[in-house]
């Protein structure tokens, strides 16, 4: 951006903080009710606003120099959960740019988190053939497990899983695929090496302690989720899942997946999803939060959840 450019929405910014802030104190002097440390914050509040608005537009200002600089902008959005607001900013990207591959898988992940399953099948299926294969097949991955074709999803995790076979966070929801699919034993190959690529991942630890207590290994699953201090509310939903699994139940069972972090603190647990692809700064996970998403479609494994861990 230019640097007097800049330099003058800065200067635009300071005035519409000094601007608000005097209104303010103006307004609070009228009604008569006020102390000076209302007004004295009343004034902070009203200065932090504005330069976070003038933060924002420089920040904005600056992202769309370039097509990169635009991409990494709609993942930043992403992995803020701003689904809805990045295909607005994907419809510019490509207008300006054109459409390329790596804007496709955006906007695939976008259509799937916003609950349009079959536009986001479409956008997957065009990256087939092109150097972002596997994050199609992932994708593709995601929305069988969303359908409850289990078998399907394994099916595709697993040509995903050789575009990145050492992708933690991938292997963690193959595994659960896997579980959910019957296929128990072949499961434990993937969530045991999820575990040790990403010891720190709570998919990888409550994936693994599912299929532990599936496979009657009490013991060692107690084990594990003390080692990991893995919260009362998360056991719980880990052994809610195994046993309906185990009873073979249609309902889909609470577990924990790389698009959703377990959150120890909560009461009830949520439903899994699989971790994203970003090709711009390496794989990520994802916190997916979207209600419309979530309501849209059944998770592929088990969490509470950015693509947000580097």
């Amino acid at each position: 951006m230019n640097i007097h450019l800049l330099g003058n929405r800065l200067l635009r910014a300071q005035g519409r903080i000094a601007a608000h802030a005097g209104s303010g104190l103006m307004a609070l002097a009228i009604v008569g009710c006020a102390t000076p440390k209302d007004q004295y914050a009343a004034s902070a509040d009203a200065q932090q606003r504005m330069a976070a608005e003038a933060a924002a537009d420089t920040k904005a200002g600056t992202s769309v120099d370039t097509k990169e600089t635009y991409l990494k902008l709609v993942d930043q959005m992403q992995r803020e959960n701003l689904w809805f607001a990045s295909l607005a900013h994907i419809d510019a990207l490509e207008q300006r740019w054109g459409v390329s591959n790596e804007s496709t898988r955006l906007r695939a992940d976008a259509l799937r988190q916003t609950g349009q399953a079959a536009q986001s099948e479409t956008a997957y299926k065009r990256l087939m053939g092109t150097p972002l294969e596997g994050a199609g097949h992932r994708g593709l991955g995601l929305l069988a497990g969303a359908r409850g074709n289990y078998p399907e999803a394994v099916q595709l995790l697993k040509q995903a899983q050789r575009h990145t076979p050492t992708d933690a966070l991938l292997l963690s929801d193959l595994g659960y695929a896997q579980l959910r699919a019957g296929s128990t034993e072949e499961a434990r190959l993937p969530l045991m090496q999820a575990l040790q690529l990403r010891p720190d991942s709570t998919q990888a630890q409550a994936n693994l302690a599912l299929y532990l207590e599936l496979t009657n290994q009490q013991e060692q699953a107690v084990a594990m989720m003390d080692a990991n201090r893995i919260s009362p509310a998360a056991r719980s939903a880990i052994r809610d899942a195994a046993r309906q699994l185990r009873a073979g139940g249609t309902t889909t069972p609470a577990v924990f997946s790389s698009e959703a972090p377990v959150r120890d603190e909560a009461a009830a647990p949520l439903a899994l999803k699989a971790s994203r692809w970003s090709t711009l700064t390496g794989v990520r996970t994802a916190i997916q939060s979207n209600p419309a998403a979530s309501a849209a479609s059944t998770p592929l494994t088990p969490t509470t959840t950015p693509r947000g861990t580097p």
